[in-house]
């Protein structure tokens, strides 16, 4: 299983990739695999500031629809316009392509709340 060490993780499965004053967000190798193959996102939440753990689209997979969550505080301000038409890039590349949606931090302190990949992993293994 993929687990980046540079990234940080919530126990939903979400991970975040920090590049200065925004971050990116997707669903992790482990999630992508749980869900299966991946059929359609629904992200409505651009231009919208959303707190920690608040929905901020869904995810459908061949036999399920899950919510995704904010991992830190911030205002959406891209969705993954790759995903519209390959959905299947979730499954692929989740830690690449595959991203969801890049947010605005709203405060960087949040950040040090989630997992460390090492934590992430022993989640995992519990």
């Amino acid at each position: 299983m993929n687990i980046p060490s540079a990234l940080k993780y919530t126990k939903e499965h979400e991970w975040l990739r920090v590049e200065g004053d925004v971050a990116f967000v997707g669903i992790t190798d482990f999630a992508q695999g749980e869900l299966g193959d991946i059929v359609f996102l629904e992200i409505e939440t651009c231009g919208e500031t959303l707190a920690v753990e608040e929905v901020f689209g869904t995810i459908e997979a061949v036999k399920t629809v899950s919510d995704l969550f904010m991992p830190v505080s911030g205002e959406v301000v891209e969705i993954n316009a790759l995903l519209e038409d390959h959905p299947e890039l979730v499954n692929t590349d989740p830690y690449g392509k595959g991203w969801l949606i890049k947010i605005n931090l709203k405060d960087a302190s949040e950040v040090s709340k989630l997992l460390s990949a090492e934590q992430y992993a022993a989640l995992l293994e519990a």
